[in-house]
């Protein structure tokens, strides 16, 4: 596969275009920072942003092949940890 992005910094994304990226709403991106449960960002001035790969890999924890697989990761919901 032939990746044209080679060689180039790696692209910021914001909220909204992280959330449509990952097919979330962006309220749902601000209660993963809040709780911390969702993919790393950076804080660049004042402003939240996400690094592609960051995204991926993010998402990429909840990879599974079946429903009976169990992976290697969860992806935790937008709420707080129990305790």
């Amino acid at each position: 596969m032939d990746d044209k992005t080679a060689g180039l910094p790696p692209r910021f994304l914001r909220t909204p275009e992280a959330a449509r990226f990952l097919g979330l709403s962006g309220r749902t991106m601000e209660k993963h920072r809040l709780y911390g449960t969702g993919p790393r960002y950076r804080k660049i001035g004042g402003r939240v942003v996400y690094a592609v790969e960051d995204l991926r890999s993010w998402a990429d924890q909840g990879l599974r092949t079946s429903t009976s697989d169990p992976g290697t990761g969860t992806v935790r919901p937008a709420r707080p940890a129990r305790r």
